[in-house]
């Protein structure tokens, strides 16, 4: 969610849907939502394929194996890291690493990581989790009219967005009758 972005004001002729849908999508903004969803929906098919069976007529085909345990952990614990993404943002690094590491851990333990969809599904929702940067509003400092800045304040301005160091002006003066090549003490640059 953009944090310059205009806030939703209910008006008296909204229906109770669009409400929703609003009050949802300033929750969701607000915490790295896509990736709680994805780890969510990782851990399903982790957790279920090892106790799942087939039923074809009267023939059961039951897929035992010994990860059964390890693969219902790794799945609650994919689950769990996925509402926790939800409702304890700040916590999303430790998350993302630990739903990518139990990603890993799933493909010897829970058959090929829920034959891979589960894999797939955790790989993505814990790089989203790293990824997600809560957003910060940007405020201009207002300066009231005929106020010069200081040379701190100068330097400040001199950067670019989000404080990342601004356009350098050249090392040494070019003078019009120096070409390229002699420029900057005779250094040449690509670029």
């Amino acid at each position: 969610m953009n944090p310059q972005a205009p806030v939703y004001v209910r008006r008296e002729d909204d229906a109770w849907l669009t409400v929703v849908y609003y009050h949802f999508h300033a929750w969701s903004g607000r915490r790295p939502f896509w990736a709680g969803l994805f780890t969510l929906l990782g851990g399903f098919p982790i957790a279920y394929f090892p106790y799942a069976d087939l039923r074809l007529g009267n023939v059961t085909m039951a897929m035992a194996t010994t990860g059964g345990a390890g693969a219902l952990i790794i799945g609650v614990l994919l689950i769990t890291l996925g509402l926790a993404l939800w409702f304890q943002q700040t916590i999303r690094v430790f998350a993302g690493v630990a739903a990518i590491l139990l990603a890993l851990v799933s493909i010897p333990v829970s058959n090929l990581g829920g034959f891979f969809v589960g894999f797939i599904l955790s790989m993505i929702g814990g790089a989203l989790a790293l990824a997600w940067v809560p957003g910060q509003p940007v405020e201009e400092p207002q300066r009231p009219a005929g106020v010069e800045m200081g040379k701190a304040e100068a330097v400040a301005t001199a950067q670019g967005p989000q404080g990342f160091p601004g356009q350098r002006g050249t090392e040494t003066p070019v003078h019009e009758s120096e070409t390229t090549a002699h420029a900057d003490g005779g250094r040449n640059s690509a670029g």
